[in-house]
């Protein structure tokens, strides 16, 4: 496990995280009231979105401060290494 550190929007973060927590609790519920396929799949859809947009928070935290600082002194090559592989598992 990486050491721990922080980020600007970590809180904006973990809130989304929490939408999308009760977003797909809103979707099981949908899917046991046996609703009509294509609502659940427009909420998948905006579950989707949310993770999107998630996902992308943390990536611009992780360049504003990790990388940022790694530049800053001097080592940017294994924090360069650690988003090339966190991005491969993200998209495959």
């Amino acid at each position: 496990m990486s050491k721990k550190h922080t980020h600007k929007q970590t809180r904006s973060v973990i809130n989304r995280l929490s939408r999308i927590e009760g977003h797909i609790r809103a979707i099981k519920s949908m899917l046991e009231e046996e609703r009509p396929c294509p609502e659940i799949l427009i909420q998948l859809a905006a579950v989707k979105s949310a993770i999107t947009k998630a996902s992308r928070l943390v990536l611009e935290d992780h360049m504003e401060s990790c990388l940022y600082q790694a530049t800053k002194a001097n080592a940017p090559e294994k924090e360069w290494e650690n988003l090339k592989e966190a991005l491969g598992k993200y998209v495959m």
